[in-house]
This record gives structure tokens, C-alpha cells and sequence, in this order.
């Protein structure tokens, strides 16, 4: 690797990089050991996940700039895992799950992006947001007027300290002084250290300890192929938007391996697997971080802080990372998608509204996506199915009725194809010109067939002329109605 390959991806915004990644570590632990809990697994395999993921990831990821560690998407997968089976068996999901998106990485299934519309990735990034403000409720409910103060004047940090300057992050600022403020006037509020046990050691490898037979692949497998799912999901729809925060493009497929790799080497160090996770990624960007410096800064400094600086992390107010994550959640809030649902057309704004739908009611992003994905496929469909108009007109003194197709035939506008021919009058000959037409699957060849054949039964003379090249050999190899006249168009005769 050349010295400008190095400076282009890690040395062009040292400082943005370092500051960034600061705030994003001490973010990121309280949140690892949430999803410790939910997996319900002890925190140091949340933290150590985080870790691992941040760090290699930073190396080997497709999308610089972007933080994945431990995610809560993927903590209510495996809670089920660890309490029918333990720990052991989590270590070898996660790394199973590595090995399948490696293998999806070489499949380059990354492209499978081009088919999430922007209405589903703005339902996503919506959800989101609204998720993150959910979070920061519990913290925020039965408490003293001191948290709601303390909350308070961390937002007024984070909003009002760019006014004034911009060198240093403004949510670090505010963990900062809002800590400090905690521990002069011994307040008593909720810290890091309510959240769970902070780590004393460095992670050592190890192999997880369970049998290597088809039974436990058969126990981890169909875990792993859900993860690998959600994990990609989540983390090439994080990764296309900091993509547009920050108006640079990313190796998706590239992810999807560098994902893999992180996850392996955690399941080897006793973590969860994890993904990419939108908050800390837009707290990274907010904060100036954009190379793969800021990822890697908040993957070490989080093994530091929790390790050698505990007694100081412990005493970080829960309100100071709450106001830093209701920063998060109302900058990651389309707010324009309000103005949108009266220009854009109908089908987009319900495809936006069922992701956000689904995704806060079910808390599980894969299927939100899936139904924005689905939906937007039923309406694409709809809409191109419409677009076929059939003309008909008589010719050698109404003897001859010629019907010309234009447009796509296809699942969703074969039954439009077929009711447009009129099989009641009689005719000696029918001829129809699909030469502006285009077929595009089976059931399309189908109504072809169904329409010569019907047309034969009445006595009725059929040509099929004008299929181009690709509409010929389809029918040629599905169509029933006569095989040679695909060849025969093929041929040139």
C-alpha cells in the first residue's frame, strides 16, 4: 500500500478523525452493555464485541468513516440462543455468521442494494431515529429534576458550543463537563457504572467450547443465516447514508466481507456479533470523523477507557450520552419527509410510512426494509404493468384483424393483454404485431399462448410476427402455441 493510499483513507483529517472518534467510544459503552443485557450475556462480551468489530472493521471495511460494533438489532436475535444454549454457542454463531457474509461478500450481494428505493431508506433512516429517542426514554422516566437539568444543558452544549467554535466536538464538550459537573456537586443520577460491570482485562483468544458436529450446526445455523442477514442489512443501509452525509461513495460488497472478518475475530475473543450502527456512525460524522482513523480511534480508545480508565468511565452521567443521543436522533430525522408527503406520488409516501411502521413496531429493521422492499416492488410493478397499449384495426376488407401491442407484457399486465382481443367476432385471419412489445417472463409467454390457442379453437387463421431477439427466444423456449415461430423470426424468414 502506497503512502497516498494511506494518507487518502487515514491521514487526510487526523484531528476531525481522533476528536470524533473520541466521543463516539465514550458512546458507544453504555450501549454495548444494554445490548449485553438484552442478549443476556455479561457486558464485557458487548464491550469486547465492540472492540474487535470497530477496530477491524476500520481495516477492512468498504465504507470509511462508518462505526460497527455491538448492535441491538443483533442482540435480540441471539437472546434466544443464549438462553437455550449459552455462551459457547453465541461465540460460534458469531463466527459462522462471519463466514456467511464473507461468502456473500464474494457473491457481491452488496449489489442488491440498487434494488432499496429512496423511500425505503428514508423510512429506515425515520425509524431509526425514532428508535434511538425511544432508547433514551427509561432514562428520562421516575427521575429527579436533576437529570432533566443536566439533560437539558447537554443539548444546549452540543447546539450552542458551534457558535462559538468548532475545534472541539461539542458532544465531547459535553460528556466532559457535564461529568465534571456530577462529580463537584455529588449528584445522585444514573452513570455508566449503573449500566453494568466494566471489564479489567484485555480479551484473550479462544476457541468457543462446543462440540464441532452436524448437531451443532444444525443449532447455530439457521441463528447465523439471521444475522448474517440483519447485519448485512443494517450495515449497507448505514453505509448508504453516510454515503450521502457525507457525499462520498462506499465498496458495499467490500463491507460485506470486511463485516465477515470482524465478526470471526470477535467470536474468537468471547464478543457477540454485531453490524454497523447508524447513531454512533452519525455522532462520528457530526463530530468530523471520515476517514478510517475516527473507527479505529473509537475501537482502541473504547478498550482503554473501559480497562484502564473504569473508575473515571463509571462516573460519566447517563444524561450527558442521553442528550448526546437525542442529538443523534432528531439530526438522523428526515424532517423534509414531512414536506414530501404532499409532493411526492402516493406510492412513495406509503412505502416511507409502512418501513417506519413496521420498523418501530416490531424493533427489527430487517423486517421494515423487507416490507418497504416489497411494497415498492408491488407498486413498480403496478405502475409498469399499466403501461401497455394494445391497438386493433381491420385490413383486407374485414377479413384480417391486425392487434398492435406497445409496451411490457408481463406478470403484472398479462391479464390486460389477453382481455384486450375480442375472440367473439369472427375472423378468417388474426395477425399480432408485437414489434413495439417486449415479453419478459413465462406468464407473459403464457398469455401468448393462451390467446393463439383460443383464437385456433374458433377456426381462426394466427400469425405472431415482430418479436425482437430476446421476446423470440423466450417464447421459442417456453411458448406451446407453435414452436417455429420463434425460429422462424430468429432465422430472418
Amino acid at each position: 500500500m502506497s503512502f497516498q493510499i494511506i494518507k487518502q483513507s487515514w491521514l487526510f483529517n487526523v484531528r476531525g478523525d481522533v476528536l470524533a472518534g473520541l466521543v463516539v467510544a465514550l458512546a458507544l459503552i453504555p450501549e454495548a452493555i444494554a445490548f449485553s443485557i438484552i442478549a443476556g450475556v455479561d457486558p464485557k462480551v458487548g464491550l469486547y464485541a465492540s472492540f474487535s468489530i470497530a477496530t477491524i472493521i476500520a481495516f477492512a471495511g468498504g465504507r470509511p468513516g462508518m462505526i460497527s460494533a455491538a448492535t441491538g438489532a443483533m442482540a435480540l436475535v441471539i437472546a434466544s440462543l443464549v438462553k437455550d444454549h449459552g455462551l459457547q454457542y453465541l461465540l460460534a454463531a458469531t463466527v459462522l455468521t462471519g463466514v456467511l457474509q464473507i461468502v456473500a461478500g464474494w457473491v457481491k450481494l452488496g449489489a442488491l442494494m440498487r434494488f432499496v428505493s429512496r423511500s425505503v431508506v428514508t423510512g429506515f433512516v425515520n425509524a431509526l431515529a425514532i428508535l434511538i429517542f425511544m432508547a433514551q426514554l427509561p432514562e428520562l422516566t421516575n427521575v429527579g429534576w436533576q437529570v432533566y437539568a443536566m439533560t437539558a444543558a447537554g443539548l444546549a452544549i452540543i447546539y450552542g458550543l458551534p457558535y462559538l467554535t468548532k475545534a472541539v466536538p461539542s458532544p465531547l464538550v459535553t460528556i466532559v463537563v457535564l461529568t465534571g459537573v456530577s462529580i463537584y456537586l455529588g449528584l445522585d443520577i444514573r452513570t455508566v457504572g449503573h449500566m453494568g460491570e466494566l471489564p479489567d482485562s484485555l480479551p484473550v483468544f479462544l476457541m468457543p467450547d462446543v462440540p464441532l458436529n452436524w448437531t451443532t450446526l444444525g443449532i447455530i445455523l439457521p441463528y447465523s443465516a439471521t444475522l448474517m442477514v440483519v447485519g448485512l442489512l443494517e450495515s449497507l443501509m448505514t453505509a448508504t447514508i453516510v454515503d450521502d452525509m457525507t457525499d462520498t461513495k462506499s465498496n458495499k460488497n467490500r463491507e460485506c466481507v470486511g463485516q465477515g472478518v470482524a465478526n470471526i475475530a470477535t467470536g474468537f475473543i468471547g464478543g457477540m456479533a454485531g453490524c454497523a450502527m447508524i447513531g454512533q456512525s452519525v455522532i462520528n460524522v457530526k463530530s468530523g470523523g471520515r476517514g478510517r482513523l475516527s473507527t479505529l480511534v473509537a475501537g482502541v480508545v473504547l478498550l482503554i477507557l473501559v480497562v484502564f480508565l473504569g473508575d473515571w468511565v463509571k462516573q460519566i452521567p447517563m444524561a450527558a450520552l442521553v442528550a448526546v443521543m437525542i442529538m443523534v436522533s432528531i439530526g438522523t430525522f428526515s424532517w423534509g419527509s414531512f414536506k414530501n408527503l404532499r409532493e411526492h406520488p402516493k406510492s412513495s409516501s406509503v412505502v416511507m410510512l409502512a418501513t417506519v411502521a413496521v420498523t418501530v413496531y416490531t424493533h427489527d429493521l430487517a423486517r421494515g426494509v423487507l416490507t418497504g422492499v416489497l411494497l415498492s416492488g408491488f407498486f413498480f410493478a403496478h405502475k409498469i404493468g399499466q403501461i401497455l397499449l394494445i391497438q386493433a384495426k381491420t385490413e383486407d376488407d374485414g377479413t384480417t384483424r391486425i392487434y398492435e401491442i406497445y409496451g411490457q407484457v408481463f406478470f403484472a399486465s398479462a391479464d390486460r393483454f389477453i382481455d384486450a382481443f375480442d375472440f367473439e367476432t369472427p375472423q378468417a385471419k388474426v395477425r399480432i404485431d408485437l414489434t413495439h412489445a417486449h415479453f419478459w417472463d413465462i406468464t407473459a409467454v403464457s398469455a401468448l399462448d393462451k390467446v393463439v390457442l383460443k383464437f385456433r379453437r374458433k377456426g381462426t387463421d394466427v400469425e405472431v410476427l415482430g418479436l425482437n431477439e430476446a421476446s423470440a427466444t423466450l417464447v421459442d423456449k417456453f411458448g406451446v402455441h407453435d414452436k417455429n415461430v420463434a425460429d422462424d423470426i430468429l432465422m430472418g424468414h
